[in-house]
Parts: structure tokens; sequence; C-alpha cells
């Protein structure tokens, strides 16, 4: 029986240490109805009650759990929105696809300059006059 009852105190303990983590490193706009110390004060002072009040009450759930339990009456836009990962940003990778795009067609307009300008000077070593019609504009 003894051996339960230490087993029960270390469970205590790590769910108010894990209370006191996660209400310590939680934002302002994720901690409801009492200011961060009144919190700290209830975990500390209550770790078993606490803990479990700080878990139920204290913090604004999460994305995952906004999505599962959604807010009867309340936004769920009270966070300002973060900004996006570049690859995640849809005007970034538009940008990358333009610049990729223009990159490209300049690189063939080169190319194209330089097969003309290399067919031109073969048709003058060999005698010929360079085209001028049979070049397509580009």
């Amino acid at each position: 029986m003894a051996r339960l009852y230490v087993l029960l105190f270390l469970a205590q303990i790590v769910l108010a240490v894990c209370a006191l983590i996660s209400c310590l490193s939680a934002e302002e706009g994720q901690i409801r109805a009492l200011p961060r110390i009144a919190w700290v004060l209830i975990i500390l002072f209550f770790p078993l009650v606490g803990s479990i009040v700080w878990f139920v009450a204290g913090r604004e759930p999460g994305p995952a759990a906004q999505k599962a339990w959604p807010a009867g009456g309340g936004s769920t836009d009270r966070q300002p929105r973060r900004p996006l990962a570049p690859d995640d940003d849809p005007e970034f990778l538009r940008s990358v696809q333009d610049r990729a795009r223009q990159q490209d067609q300049e690189l063939f307009r080169r190319w194209e300059e330089d097969l003309r300008r290399r067919e031109d000077d073969l048709r003058r070593r060999d005698g010929e006059p360079p085209r001028e019609g049979d070049r397509p504009e580009v």
C-alpha cells in the first residue's frame, strides 16, 4: 500500500511540474480566467486540483482542440496570425515561379542569340551571306 501512495505522490508531483511549465511558458493571450501569478499560486498550493483546473480551464485550447471542440459563441481569431513560412506563403511561391520563368526566358533568348551568331559565322566561313528571313522572331 505504501508503494501505491509513493506512486500517486510522484504522479501528483509530475502533474504539478507539467502544469507549472505549461503555465509559465504560455503567452498572455493563452491564459484564461485569472492572471498568471494566480494560476502559479493555485498550482503550488493545491498541486493535484490546481494542475487539473489549469489544464481544464486555465489555458486556451490548442489548434487541434479548437477544431475538435469548437467554441459555442467565442471567436477563434483571438490570437494574431503568425507569419507563414516561405514555403507556405503563396505570394512568395508565385514570386519564385515568376523569377524562375524570367530567368529561363532570358537564358533561352541568350542561347538563341548565340546560336544565330554561330550560324552566321559558319555561313560567312562558307561564303554564304547570313540569312535574315529564316530566323524566327522571339
